[in-house]
């Protein structure tokens, strides 16, 4: 299985210490440039960011060509360049956490996981005992989730809330 990522599935999972959990999920993962550069950037104004070239199973790989019509969504550059990857390769899953880019992906016939599947997967393969505190830390990391998504989350993974 391969995944093509934005930045924040990256972000966040660095942030809990789980980043290495997408070496044994997916075969490889790439990036468009463009999360290359919304990452240097957060880095550049002070923020705990991964460094991609410092994982030697995530490519920089960018799409030959990008839906006209998206460009006109209120999408970041990341997103696009992940969105339109995953055009290109459909046997990818396609890492987007953004509601609006998740939307227009699945329209798109693209398969989406978001940072919470990945946890998931992570439980499910025994890399984590409970997803609960991962949850509690992506919280503290600036993941906005709802109680209702928190419960929905939780109950997959056969925790209480």
């Amino acid at each position: 299985m391969k995944a093509v990522s934005n930045t924040s599935p990256l972000l966040y999972l660095y942030r809990v210490g789980g980043l290495c959990w997408l070496e044994v999920i997916f075969e490889e993962v790439w990036v468009p440039e463009a999360v290359l550069d919304e990452l240097s950037e957060g880095r550049q104004r002070g923020y705990e960011v991964p460094d991609p070239s410092s994982y030697s199973w995530i490519r920089v790989a960018n799409p030959r060509n990008m839906p006209s019509e998206w460009l006109a969504t209120d999408l970041g550059s990341g997103e696009l360049g992940a969105m339109a990857l995953g055009l290109e390769h459909p046997e990818s899953i396609v890492l987007l956490d953004d509601l609006l880019a998740r939307r227009i992906a699945r329209a798109a016939g693209l398969t989406v996981w978001g940072t919470l599947r990945i946890i998931l997967e992570a439980k499910e393969r025994g890399l984590i005992q409970e997803i609960k505190p991962c949850v509690k830390e992506l919280r503290k990391a600036g993941m906005w989730l709802s109680q209702e998504i928190e419960r929905r989350i939780l109950r997959l993974a056969g925790e209480a809330f």
